[in-house]
C-alpha cells in the first residue's frame, strides 16, 4: 500500500496526467513507453526531475550511495585523484543529487592535494540545484570557489573525470513483450475510464532492430509473454559524453547487469521499478510526476556505445569491489574513536553487502587517453562478462 498523496501532490499528478492524455490524443491514442517516461520525468515544470519535490534521502523517495555515507565519496575521490594527477583538469558531475557526493569529493581531494581546476555540475532539476547550492555553501571557501553549475554539457572537451552516479537508470526506455513468438511493443494508452494503462502495438524499426540484434529474429530462447525494456538512448548519451571528454575517464555508477544476465529467461517481467517515499513498486501509471521511474542498466549496451564513441572500457566491477579497492576498510579503521568507527562500519556494510548495494550496483570506467590501470578495479575485472 503506497502512501496517500498530499493535496498538492494530487494536483500536480493530475496536471501531469492531463499533459500525457493530451499527448495521447494528438498521437492517435497510443504512445511509446519511452515517451510516457520522458514526460513523467522530464516535462518542463511538471516532470519528476523538472519540478520541485523532495526526492533524495530519508525524507524523499530513495537513497543513493552518497547519502548513505561520505565513505562513498571519499573512495570515489581516491579514483578521481589518480586520474587528475595524470590529466589535470576538472570534474563534471551529471545530476548531483543533494550535493553530498560533490561535498565529499571536494573535501577528500583537497586533503589529497588534488583539487580539480573546476567542479562543474549539470543538473536538470531546479529544486535539486538549489539544495546543492545550500549544501555546498558549507564548504571551505577555496573549495566552494571551484564549483559551477552548467545549463548544458560543455562545448569544449574537458580533461579529467565525468561522473554519473545513478543517471543512466533514469534514461527513458522502450518496453517490449514476446507474444506467440512475435515481438510487440508495450506502450501506453487510455482505458475507457480515462486512466493510463499498458497497451501493445507493433514495434517500430529501431526497436525491432535492437531486439533482433540481441535475441535474433524471430526471438529465440525466451518464453512467451516475456516482458522487458531496452534503452535506445544509451548510445546517443554515451556518444555525447565521449564528445565532452578530451582525456580522462567517464565513471558510471548504477544498478545494472551485463546483457546475458539482464535478459535472462527467468527475468520474466524486466527491471522497471518506481520509487515513492522509500517504497519500490512496479506501477508507473500512479503518482505521475511525483514518483521516480527507473530501469536497470544494460552495461553491455553501454560498452558497445563506448566502443563506437572511441572510448575504452577500462574497468567494470561491483560497487563492493570498487570501494574496497579504494580503501573503504582503511577509511573505517581510521575513524577517530570507537563510536565513529561503529557508525562508519554500519554505513560501509550498506555500501558493500550483497543484499544491500554491493552487488546490484556496478561501476564502469570509460577512458580516453588514460592507459594506466585504474585503482578502483584492481580487485575485480568483470569486463569479460560484457
Amino acid at each position: 500500500m503506497l502512501p496517500t498523496l498530499s493535496p498538492e501532490e494530487q494536483c500536480h499528478s493530475e496536471a501531469v496526467a492531463a499533459l500525457i492524455r493530451t499527448e495521447l490524443a494528438a498521437a492517435g491514442g497510443w504512445i511509446s513507453f519511452e515517451r510516457f517516461m520522458e514526460l513523467a520525468l522530464y516535462a518542463p515544470g511538471l516532470g519528476y526531475y523538472s519540478a520541485g519535490s523532495w526526492k533524495l534521502g530519508s525524507g524523499g523517495d530513495f537513497v543513493t550511495a552518497p547519502e548513505v555515507s561520505e565513505l562513498f565519496g571519499r573512495c570515489v575521490a581516491a579514483q578521481c585523484a589518480q586520474v587528475l594527477r595524470a590529466t589535470g583538469g576538472e570534474i563534471l558531475e551529471l545530476g548531483a543529487g543533494t550535493g553530498s557526493l560533490a561535498a565529499a569529493l571536494l573535501a577528500a581531494l583537497d586533503a589529497l592535494g588534488v583539487l580539480p581546476e573546476r567542479y562543474a555540475i549539470l543538473e536538470v532539476s531546479g529544486d535539486l540545484a538549489a539544495r546543492q547550492r545550500a549544501h555546498l555553501d558549507a564548504l571551505a571557501p577555496h573549495q566552494r570557489a571551484r564549483v559551477v553549475w552548467l545549463e548544458r554539457l560543455p562545448q569544449t572537451p574537458l580533461r579529467g573525470v565525468i561522473l554519473a552516479n545513478e543517471v543512466a537508470d533514469a534514461l527513458p526506455v522502450r518496453r517490449f513483450r514476446l507474444r506467440g513468438g512475435t515481438l510487440v511493443e508495450l506502450g501506453v494508452a487510455l482505458a475507457p475510464g480515462g486512466t493510463l494503462h499498458a497497451a501493445e502495438g507493433p514495434p517500430d524499426a529501431a526497436l525491432a532492430q535492437a531486439c533482433a540484434a540481441m535475441f535474433g529474429a524471430p526471438p529465440r530462447s525466451l518464453p512467451d509473454g516475456y516482458t522487458s525494456e531496452v534503452s535506445l538512448r544509451v548510445g546517443p548519451w554515451v556518444a555525447t559524453l565521449g564528445e565532452c571528454l578530451e582525456r580522462g575517464i567517464v565513471l558510471l555508477c548504477d544498478y545494472g547487469l551485463p546483457r546475458a544476465h539482464y535478459y535472462h529467461a527467468q527475468r520474466l517481467a524486466g527491471t522497471l521499478r518506481c520509487h515513492f517515499r522509500q517504497r519500490a513498486h512496479d506501477n508507473p501509471f500512479v503518482n505521475l510526476g511525483v514518483q521516480d521511474i527507473t530501469a536497470w542498466v544494460d552495461f553491455t549496451r553501454v560498452a558497445e556505445a563506448a566502443s563506437l564513441a572511441g572510448l575504452e572500457v577500462s574497468g567494470f566491477a561491483t560497487q563492493a569491489a570498487f570501494l574496497l579497492a579504494l580503501g573503504l576498510e582503511r577509511a573505517v579503521a581510521a575513524a577517530p574513536d570507537a563510536a565513529s568507527r561503529a557508525r562508519l562500519a554500519g554505513e560501509a556494510r550498506r555500501l558493500v553487502m550483497p543484499e544491500e548495494m554491493g552487488e546490484a550496483f556496478k561501476v564502469m570506467a570509460l577512458a580516453r587517453g588514460h592507459e594506466t590501470p585504474l585503482e578502483g578495479f584492481s580487485l575485480q575485472d568483470l569486463r569479460r562478462q560484457l
